[in-house]
């Protein structure tokens, strides 16, 4: 039995097969994303696609670690600060840890304030995510620093597998990039609520409608991503 669909004109016509009958279905849908704003769909778009590329990274990584054979140097050994005259294992790398998940937990209470438009506590809670953020690069730079000063580079290091370096700038310098960006952003958009920009509905680049706040929950989303990337890069580059 051959299913139908209703036409503009209130005709039912034959429903395609096959994938034109998916592609047919959520053409014809009105509600899927009728509440859903273009920079939210956008940002989803936008992350799905970033997922593809961080994974490639990742996957790129793993394999290179796996296909050489040459001892791949120990990241306890290589990421480890002489604190008090002993050798810590990753003790940055755990603080940066804690500082970018603590930062998605101001981001996401900063997205609660934006639903009850809250805007002061919103734009105070989004510049404490920017602050550390900044804090979160600042370490990564730190991190770099010293291992380049170590004579870490990309295509070489003096502990082991020359794929280390490549590997570490690529991925880390990746995130980095994304977290730096991240950063401008919320220093923009808590600029935008401390003004009032979304309770008049001011035009102008990042508004909305007057009321919303939904760029701040669009930054949450981008924020929250960026997190969750950095749990993979621990994981893999540094516990492994």
């Amino acid at each position: 039995m051959s299913e139908t669909t209703l036409t503009h004109s209130g005709q039912t016509a034959p429903r395609p097969a096959g994938l034109k009958g998916i592609a047919a279905d959520w053409a014809s849908d009105q509600r899927a994303f009728k509440n859903v704003s273009w920079g939210k769909a956008m940002m989803w778009i936008f992350l799905l696609s970033d997922t593809f590329i961080f994974g490639c990274f990742l996957l790129s990584y793993m394999t290179a670690r796996i296909s050489t054979r040459v001892p791949w140097p120990n990241p306890s050994e290589v990421f480890a600060l002489r604190i008090g005259g002993q050798e810590i294992p990753l003790i940055l790398i755990a603080i940066m840890t804690f500082v970018l998940i603590s930062s998605s937990g101001t981001m996401a209470m900063a997205v609660n304030f934006g639903y009850r438009h809250d805007r002061r506590k919103t734009a105070i809670l989004m510049l404490l995510t920017a602050a550390l953020g900044a804090t979160f690069v600042g370490m990564q730079a730190f991190e770099w620093t010293k291992l380049i000063s170590e004579g870490v580079r990309p295509w070489g290091n003096p502990w082991g597998a020359a794929q280390f370096g490549s590997c570490f700038f690529m991925i880390t310098g990746f995130h980095g990039t994304h977290v730096t960006i991240g950063v401008i952003f919320l220093i923009i958009v808590a600029r935008k609520v401390w003004r009032g920009d979304y309770d008049v509905g001011r035009p102008g680049f990042f508004t909305s409608r007057r009321g919303r706040y939904e760029n701040v929950e669009i930054m949450g989303l981008y924020w929250h991503f960026v997190d969750l990337v950095w749990v993979f890069i621990f994981a893999f580059f540094y516990l492994w």
